[in-house]
């Protein structure tokens, strides 16, 4: 039974004093599931929609060494 790459391992999340949310997420990695991508990103609502405004990634490997991971335009 694998997991898809909609599944995350963990997430937790926080509301900011001024109303954006910090978020923290674990997901497996793709071509070694035993690895993990740690995202953590700050959102925060403009005009009705939510925007990703900080974004930061991790990518921790099985034998526990880490690297960032270069930033993507943010969603």
């Amino acid at each position: 039974m694998g997991m898809n790459k909609s599944t995350y391992k963990a997430r937790f999340s926080r509301r900011t004093q001024d109303g954006d949310f910090l978020n923290i997420t674990v997901w497996p990695g793709k071509s070694d599931p035993t690895a993990e991508v740690i995202v953590t990103q700050i959102r925060r609502q403009k005009e009705g929609q939510w925007e990703t405004i900080a974004r930061l990634a991790v990518y921790r490997t099985s034998e526990g060494s880490y690297n960032e991971l270069p930033e993507r335009p943010p969603t």
